[in-house]
């Protein structure tokens, strides 16, 4: 029989706990090492590991610069977008799914709030806030 005392919001608890043959194993047993101080790091440039080569990462599309007139489409929630349904220079109607959001693990369809031309402003993979710019119908 082993006996601990666990601490549960505040209040302690002694509890009993009964070893069986099948999963006993034997104490092991234990001895101090002294503290090592950490060493610093040092920077090594990604081609100098060896046996491996650089490959090249592909860049990230850039934001598009969001037209100054036109209906604005903000986010929602907040979330992550997921994909981008519609493409810059669609012509859109209202209702119609310009991306995909996901947000507390659940997909949700962004629709266009107006009919016109659509410039998508928001990035696959990019981080959004409820009231932050996804694109603009001109």
């Amino acid at each position: 029989m082993r006996k601990f005392n666990v601490n549960v919001n505040g209040i302690s608890y002694r509890v009993e706990i009964e070893e069986t043959a099948a999963f006993a194993e034997p104490p092991v047993q234990m001895t101090p090492v002294a503290p090592v101080a950490p060493t610093p790091a040092v920077n090594v440039p990604a081609t100098a590991s060896a046996g491996t080569k650089a490959q090249p990462v592909a860049a990230a599309p850039a934001p598009v610069a969001a037209p100054t007139n036109g209906t604005k489409l903000e986010s929602p929630m907040p979330g992550t977008v997921v994909k981008i349904v519609a493409q810059n220079g669609a012509t859109v109607k209202k209702g119609d799914v310009i991306l995909m959001l996901e947000s507390m693990k659940m997909e949700n369809e962004i629709v266009a709030n107006a009919n016109g031309v659509v410039t998508v402003v928001a990035v696959v993979g990019s981080n959004v806030n409820a009231g932050d710019l996804l694109a603009v119908i001109a």
